[in-house]
């Protein structure tokens, strides 16, 4: 069984940064395709931040040079580095994991909140 439990979200100013874990079992990152998602109140889930089996990363162009995603294999983690914080950035952050059978993410964590207000 899959597991994804994130965490490091919390409350920051704008102009700040976090970083999210999201800490995986029962399947290895280092082969797996893992991505960020966010869901701000009354919005749909939207794509964040992917990283591919081979290291590949992309970005939402809302994201694209403030956020890194990034894995340490050794620790089976995958992260979101988010830098320059804007109020708009405010949601339920989840790590989901990709499935090449299914095509889709097929499991997702819990969701870390994060809020950005001065």
């Amino acid at each position: 069984q899959v597991q994804l439990v994130e965490s490091g979200g919390g409350r920051v100013q704008p102009g700040g940064s976090l970083r999210l874990s999201c800490a995986v079992s029962g399947r290895a990152v280092s082969g797996a395709f893992m991505g960020w998602f966010r869901q701000a109140p009354g919005k749909e889930r939207e794509f964040v931040a992917r990283i591919t089996w081979s290291g590949y990363t992309y970005y939402a162009d809302s994201v694209k040079g403030r956020f890194a995603i990034s894995r340490d294999n050794a620790n089976n983690t995958v992260y979101l580095q988010m830098n320059s914080l804007n109020l708009e950035d405010t949601a339920v952050y989840y790590c989901g994991s990709y499935s090449p059978q299914t095509g889709r993410f097929d499991y997702w964590g819990q969701g870390t909140q994060v809020t950005v207000s001065s």
